[in-house]
């Protein structure tokens, strides 16, 4: 049985967050990872909500009800807003009952992560000669292809023609990667076709992986394929590349202090929410609401 009618709005947002529309729709299995989902974030959130931080946290009404107004903008009439709430077993008083223990329980979560130690800049410095490679802007290729599509329905795009038409095209280039805009714009089965193939300049896992590996396999300069994807066959032209380049410090301290200070809030979160589980384990009074 739910224990807490705000428990609904838990065990909406864990399917949801599942990929699934809502809760009618759930068989067995899933109803089961949902509620184990939706357990554990009511759990937590019940907890949070229990400490002397949310007791001195007041959310204005207004709060509330934009917050309630934001949900209802997503549908297409109030009616429809009010009967997707009545399926999953909800109305706007408990949602507006689950939105104001979500928003104490964010800005409790704020504050505990406000707590964390001070960055300094031996921290930042040290964390930049530990990820040098993490923080460098990788390689990147200036790429360009040529599609013969295949689709058994018309025969010159059949597996075996589309074959045949994309290996004349590669004599045709016969090595010199000039012509290949040109060619492209003229046999592309591709919407890049109008730019003479240039897909861009691109980083690795871009593409589809058949065509990331002979990409950056290739020298500059050189045309690689044919080279089978889900789309068809493709010649591929490395135009150019980008080495990886090392990032300066001055560049990437910002970035390496926000990611600092973000592992450190949630540090601190985690602590202060063990501390609460040992408090509650041992049955010391807590803040109902």
């Amino acid at each position: 049985m739910d224990r807490s009618p705000v428990y609904r709005y838990h065990l909406l947002r864990a399917a949801l967050g599942a990929g699934e529309p809502g809760l009618a729709g759930l068989d067995v299995r899933n109803l089961a990872d949902t509620r184990r989902q939706a357990d554990k974030s009511f759990d937590l959130e019940s907890l949070v909500l229990s400490s002397p931080e949310a007791a001195r946290v007041a959310i204005p009404p207004r709060r509330i009800a934009d917050a309630l107004s934001e949900l209802r903008s997503r549908y297409p009439s109030r009616d429809a807003f009010i009967a997707d709430l009545e399926g999953n077993g909800l109305d706007e008083e408990i949602l507006g009952q689950a939105l104001e223990r979500e928003l104490i329980f964010d800005a409790v979560m704020q504050t505990v992560s406000a707590k964390r130690p001070t960055v300094t800049e031996i921290d930042e410095r040290l964390f930049f000669e530990l990820h040098k490679k993490r923080l460098a802007r990788p390689e990147r290729r200036t790429a360009r292809h040529l599609l013969i599509t295949v689709n058994e329905q018309f025969e010159e795009n059949r597996r075996d023609a589309a074959y045949s038409r994309i290996e004349r095209l590669r004599d045709k280039l016969g090595g010199r990667p000039s012509r290949f805009p040109s060619l492209a714009r003229k046999h592309s089965e591709c919407p890049t076709a109008m730019k003479g193939g240039l897909l861009g300049t691109l980083p690795r896992g871009r593409l589809y992986p058949e065509l990331d590996a002979v990409l950056f396999s290739l020298p500059e300069g050189a045309i690689g394929g044919p080279v089978e994807s889900d789309m068809g066959f493709h010649l591929l032209w490395c135009e150019k590349i980008y080495p990886s380049v090392a990032a300066p410090f001055s560049k990437v301290r910002a970035q390496i202090r926000q990611l600092l200070e973000d592992r450190a809030g949630r540090n601190c979160q985690k602590v202060w929410i063990a501390a609460l589980q040992r408090s509650a384990s041992s049955g010391s009074s807590v803040t109902e609401r």
